[in-house]
């Protein structure tokens, strides 16, 4: 297996560098607007993407992709909007170690949706995993 292809290789990649933005997020919004905390993690998120789209020249013509990746890719950028504002004020109010595990019962969340909407099959490691996602989400929320 090729692991710069691998979606495992990407999957863990974006697990630990999303720790550090949880890390690195409670630290930056101490004593800030979270509103504000997030319009700047946005920024430099669209200066980072452009950058790498610039240095890998994958730049695209948006007239020339389809309408619905158009509507798919806005309708998830509002989610991930109004995600990121929740976030950061979940942050500012409450204790990393509390908010993250929470945060990722949208692994649970995106299992069922799955499920309902995209007909992926169910199987049993993963609905034991996100069992277990959920009831961690709950004794960390509850004790």
């Amino acid at each position: 297996m090729d692991l710069r292809q691998s979606w495992l290789l990407f999957a863990l990649g974006s697990a630990f560098l999303a720790a550090l933005t949880e890390l690195f997020g409670k630290l930056g919004v101490a004593g800030i607007n979270s509103n504000l905390a997030t319009l700047i993690r946005t920024l430099v998120i669209l200066a980072v993407t452009a950058g790498i789209l610039s240095l890998r020249g994958e730049w695209a013509r948006p007239a020339g992709l389809p309408w619905h990746s158009w509507v798919f890719l806005v309708l998830s950028g509002v989610a991930t909007g109004l995600s990121w504002l929740c976030y950061y004020r979940a942050l500012q109010l409450g204790p990393v170690s509390k908010v993250a595990p929470i945060d990722k019962l949208s692994v649970a969340m995106v299992i069922v949706l799955a499920l309902v909407f995209l007909g992926e099959k169910p199987s049993l490691p993963v609905l034991v995993g996100g069992g277990l996602i959920v009831a961690g989400a709950i004794v960390i929320a509850l004790f």
